[in-house]
């Protein structure tokens, strides 16, 4: 099993508590992690240590500084992101298959359930926090011209198939949408694989594989009661902690956050 994260030396602590929360509930014979970095971290030595106690493979892959410096960026949304959108460049070419989580993610089960599903000419596998929001959706299609596209996926929590990624994935593209649409990309990177790839995407369910943890009353709301915090410590794989209001935070106030310190204390013991 094959897992990619995109992280710099400052969301580290939090990747730990990601990483554990991942080997905690799932069940695997093997698993690598593959971190896509800038340039090496000053923290590479913690991070390969922390990896070996869980029994993990680390593999750091080094990007280089100059890569996306002409990509729009912010404080939010650092260079980092970026790199998933070429990752299958720097990825071993053996590789077929890994998934891509964001380091402000809680796994709650095992996450076999998705890494096993057969993507066939899909590029990716993801799930949308706006399925139900019909006029949300057009608006995110017809800013980013792609029309054919499912619905907008966020890029939190992707599956990629990186043999036809390979095929069809193209850095010119890339980088040429980049530079004619920058003002338009809200979210940089998510608006970038939407436009280009939308409708290469296979479709999975949010409330499982991508529960954005500010709309649990939304949720519980959608489905008259069903999802509720008991549901959701059964059957959601990935809590997706989306937003300024961090878990991590002394002052978080998400009704989820007690869950991420309770794991996060957990992840102080390795």
């Amino acid at each position: 099993m094959n897992l990619l994260f995109s992280i710099d030396d400052t969301y580290v602590d939090q990747w730990k508590v990601t990483l554990f929360s991942i080997v905690h509930n799932s069940n695997f014979q093997e698993l690598s992690v593959y971190i896509l970095q800038k340039e090496a971290l000053t923290r590479n030595a913690e991070i390969l240590d922390f990896c070996k106690r869980l029994g993990v493979t680390y593999y750091p892959v080094i990007i280089g500084k100059d890569e996306f410096q002409d990509a729009p960026t912010s404080k939010r949304y650092p260079e980092t992101i970026y790199y998933r959108l070429l990752a299958h460049e720097y990825l071993p070419q053996d590789l077929d298959k890994v998934l891509y989580i964001d380091a402000d993610i809680l796994c709650l089960n095992d996450i076999s359930t998705i890494y096993e599903m057969k993507l066939d000419d899909f590029l990716y596998a993801a799930a949308s926090h706006i399925a139900d929001s019909n006029i949300r959706d057009l608006i995110n299609k017809a800013r980013l011209g792609n029309f054919e596209a499912t619905s907008y996926v966020n890029s939190g929590v992707l599956l990629m198939n990186l043999e036809q990624i390979r095929q069809t994935v193209k850095r010119e593209d890339i980088m040429n949408y980049i530079a004619s649409n920058g003002p338009l990309l809200f979210l940089p990177d998510q608006d970038v694989l939407n436009a280009l790839y939308g409708h290469q995407i296979l479709l999975v369910a949010d409330e499982i594989y991508n529960f954005d943890a500010r709309y649990h009353a939304y949720y519980y709301a959608k489905t008259a009661g069903l999802i509720d915090a008991d549901w959701i410590v059964q059957n959601t794989v990935f809590l997706h902690y989306c937003g300024k209001d961090k878990p991590w935070k002394k002052n978080a106030r998400g009704k989820f956050s007690f869950i991420y310190k309770h794991y996060q204390r957990l992840t102080h013991k390795v």
